[in-house]
């Protein structure tokens, strides 16, 4: 019976399901494992800036390519503003719409109130034009699932957003082909109260568990937030490099 209704995007099957979205899950499973971390980091210094006792949020994500493929020319893990992080998993054209109409949103914002638009405000604005694509003629739902990462003035807030248009908050979270190792993984090991090294480790470790072959720096990304700096930046290989050695 469902079979019937699986070309229907706006048609309900009988057991009240728009089986599209569920097709666009299933994209988002194939895609490679992406995980969100938020934590308090309590330390006093990393070897890029000196931080004390602050809150903030890491992102992970592996990046598998085929050997002959320039790696710097595909990135996991975005910019929508300088507060604001996200990585994805699922269709990496998918990723580049959003990617594009967010930050057209954060800029409209920017442009009227004169300040960087707030996380949640932001992660809205996404969910409403992903649940768009839900209920509308000629188009279909976006195949990829989002973690957004950022730090306004009310904290550090981690977000996942999935193609149906639903979004929730959480501490740590994963999508993508290895999710449900991953949250398992978090689930036994998270902890609130975290120095921002111990959270990269975790992140670190928690890919590594389902990765397929050897993790390096060349087929993972890795991002952070404070909420000091209140600037999301994306770790070089070099310094993933140093903290893949500190997990072996």
């Amino acid at each position: 019976m469902t079979s019937s209704y699986g070309f229907s995007l706006t048609t309900f099957s009988p057991t009240g399901k728009l089986v599209q979205i569920e097709y666009a899950l299933n994209a988002v499973s194939a895609g490679a494992t992406s995980l969100g971390i938020k934590g308090i980091f309590t330390l006093n210094q990393i070897r890029y800036s000196l931080l004390k006792a602050k809150n903030g949020v890491v992102l992970a994500t592996e990046k598998k390519l085929p050997s002959l493929m320039d790696a710097n020319s595909v990135q996991k893990i975005s910019h929508i503003t300088k507060n604001i992080g996200v990585v994805y998993s699922g269709m990496g054209p998918d990723f580049r719409v959003l990617i594009r109409k967010g930050r057209k949103k954060a800029q409209e914002y920017y442009r009227y109130y004169k300040e960087p638009i707030p996380v949640t405000q932001f992660v809205r604005e996404m969910a409403y034009v992903m649940q768009e694509y839900t209920q509308s003629g000629g188009v279909r739902p976006f195949g990829v699932s989002l973690l957004v990462a950022g730090v306004d003035d009310s904290g550090p807030h981690l977000y996942q957003v999935d193609p149906s248009g639903s979004f929730f908050a959480w501490k740590a979270s994963a999508v993508g082909k290895g999710m449900n190792n991953a949250k398992s993984f978090l689930e036994k090991r998270h902890n609130d109260d975290s120095e921002l090294e111990d959270v990269i480790h975790r992140a670190l470790l928690t890919l590594k568990e389902g990765f397929e072959g050897e993790m390096t720096e060349k087929n993972i990304e890795v991002g952070i937030i404070n909420t000091e700096q209140k600037a999301f930046r994306v770790l070089t290989p070099a310094d993933i490099k140093d903290y893949l050695e500190e997990v072996e």
